[in-house]
């Protein structure tokens, strides 16, 4: 049995972690096939958008737990290392990235699931900061990415608190884009894929970088980038077909150029 399943649905590249035995906990297994196919699927012409998911009842419990009775320094810095060479590929990606939670996200499972750039959940899904209970310290970015997504207030009392967040509250608060019936939770995600995978990929990429960088950017330079990156969606081919289409009152056919 393979610990990820990858499937292409048309542009969209479907991964699926699948160890369900240990709610598809970040193995050796996992994580290999991560490192490998996440750079691999992001660099892929053909792939316009990537969905993530797990098998079984959960999205991800986080770290494997089970590898970490002997830790040093110097080893916690490498598999760590190991981990950003495809979440920071996730988080910076042009492509857009679908998170479909169709159960518990805790951990590091937490934290992956916030490096998408959509969210949408199961409503049997849940989060959960995990790490306290370790005596451990958010990582895989989740520090970084949830004060973003929910402001500093409510990060740090889910992160120190490690209480469990429904997907009532997860929606409210901004965590998830979408709750949906467990039944229908894949269909919609590739729904909403398939589309940005069709989008105009240059104005997507540059939306993705503007919207990033709108957190850490004085005024000055981010209208700086602005500017630059509007003259860039302006000059490809896939504008001139957008206000083309607009025009003839048609759907435009973007090409990604």
């Amino acid at each position: 049995m393979s610990s990820v399943q990858l499937e292409r649905k048309g542009r969209v590249a479907v991964i699926r972690l699948n160890e369900p035995e240990t709610m598809n906990a970040l193995s050796g297994g996992i994580k290999a096939v991560l490192e490998t196919e996440v750079p691999r699927l992001l660099d892929d012409p053909a792939i316009g958008a990537l969905v993530f998911t797990g098998s079984g009842k959960a999205f991800c419990a986080g770290g494997d737990i089970r590898s970490m009775r002997e830790v040093t320094p110097i080893g916690t810095r490498a598999r760590l290392q190991r981990n950003y060479t495809w979440a920071q590929r996730l988080l910076t990606a042009e492509k857009p990235v679908v998170m479909a939670l169709n159960g518990v996200a805790a951990g590091a499972g937490f934290a992956l699931a916030m490096l998408g750039d959509i969210v949408y959940a199961s409503s049997e899904a849940r989060f959960k900061a995990g790490f306290p209970g370790i005596a451990a310290v958010p990582d895989v970015g989740l520090a970084y990415t949830l004060p973003r997504a929910v402001g500093q207030l409510r990060a740090r009392e889910i992160l120190l608190s490690n209480r469990t967040v429904g997907m009532d509250e997860a929606l409210a608060i901004g965590l998830a884009n979408r709750v949906l019936a467990p039944a229908e939770l894949m269909d919609a995600a590739l729904e909403t894929a398939s589309g940005l995978a069709e989008g105009p990929a240059i104005a997507l990429g540059l939306t993705k970088t503007l919207v990033r960088r709108a957190f850490d950017d004085t005024l000055e330079r981010f209208l700086e980038d602005e500017a630059k990156a509007q003259a860039i969606a302006f000059s490809s081919e896939d504008f001139r077909e957008g206000v083309a289409a607009f025009m003839e009152k048609r759907k435009p056919v973007f090409t990604g150029r």
